[in-house]
């Protein structure tokens, strides 16, 4: 009897907030080792990496990527293990990073280029590939390293400062010398990110939920303004924050997780972009292959030595990939947010 392979399959398009409903659960057989072609492996995943970009895939819509086809497995990325093989580079038992999607199994054409990348355990745990040094890794530190560029001494301050991203951002700012204040919403999250990550400050926007007291709350946290802001959400924090740039700062735009179901997102303060002769850029990090030799150094490294904390949110099983992605969407997840498969 061969074995079967769950999959959550994206079936209607949101309209406005997305729900359990979009999503399907589906069987089909994994393939035996003689049905495979030339060049193809099997993975059976362990993890499976929920992100914030997947909400924008679920619109059909002008977006820098085409959309999540209907009726089709939910885009992810995923870690496990070569279960079958007809590649002469992957064997079976080889750990493996790729993008298999929100299910059990995957079939991967491993001629393609970049399709499956092999990963070391020996230091670093496989789920660590999914956060601090897979894609939010990078991800944070592109915009940090090569749009920010902060200097010794500078404030640097970052949007969902707890999660995958925002947590290596902050960390890495520290690691430059650099005055770090993180937002995050709930004092747990606020009380990790300054006690667990080494962040200066931490503003609770759960607790300043209106834009006088959270702008309050961040004018005593930056006392000499803000050079370098990581931006991940939108909305009243990014308005309070360019009213705190110093002049000269630096915005990484990241994410707009705050109008990702179709919220109209308009400046407050437009003017301080001249005013403040800022610098806004956004990124995508898939653009910009060239510098991950660079940052899974550093990352990997950092992690291994255990000078870079990680948190981990771990729902379990395929079937709970949906409830787990819709509540990372509403900053329910702490730390990065995983599903186990196995």
């Amino acid at each position: 009897m061969s074995q079967i392979n769950r999959q959550i399959q994206l079936v209607s398009r949101p309209q406005g907030e997305a729900t359990t409903d979009n999503f399907k659960l589906v069987e089909v057989p994994v393939p035996s080792q003689a049905e495979l072609a030339d060049g193809q492996v099997v993975v059976r995943h362990h993890f499976l990496s929920l992100d914030p970009y997947m909400r924008g895939r679920m619109n059909d819509s002008r977006s820098y990527a085409e959309p999540q086809p209907l009726n089709s497995v939910m885009i992810g990325g995923t870690v496990g293990e070569v279960v079958a093989s007809k590649h002469p580079k992957f064997a079976v038992g080889d750990q493996v990073l790729g993008m298999g999607g929100w299910q059990e199994y995957s079939v991967v054409d491993a001629n393609v280029r970049g399709a499956i990348h092999k990963v070391d355990t020996t230091h670093i745990p496989l789920s660590a590939y999914l956060g601090s040094v897979g894609m939010p890794g990078v991800t944070g530190w592109y915009g940090l390293v090569k749009i920010i560029n902060p200097k010794e001494g500078e404030t640097v301050v970052v949007s969902a400062a707890s999660g995958a991203v925002g947590s290596v951002v902050g960390q890495l700012a520290k690691a430059r010398g650099c005055r770090v204040v993180g937002v995050a919403g709930g004092a747990d999250k606020c009380r990790y990110v300054v006690e667990e990550l080494g962040f200066d400050a931490c503003v609770d926007y759960k607790q300043h939920n209106d834009p006088k007291s959270f702008y309050a709350a961040l004018k005593e946290a930056t006392p000499k303004g803000i050079d370098g802001y990581f931006e991940n959400v939108g909305g009243m924090i990014l308005d309070a924050v360019m009213l705190r740039m110093n002049a000269f700062g630096r915005i990484a735009v990241c994410g707009m997780i705050a109008g990702y179901d179709g919220q109209s997102l308009p400046l407050a303060n437009p003017a301080m972009i001249l005013v403040s002769r800022l610098k806004i850029e956004g990124f995508i990090v898939s653009e910009h292959p060239e510098v991950w030799p660079d940052a899974t150094k550093e990352l990997g490294g950092m992690v291994a030595s255990g000078k870079m904390k990680l948190r981990e949110s771990v729902a379990d099983g395929i079937a709970s990939a949906p409830e787990a992605f819709l509540g990372l969407l509403k900053g329910k997840n702490f730390g990065k947010q995983l599903v186990k498969l196995s």
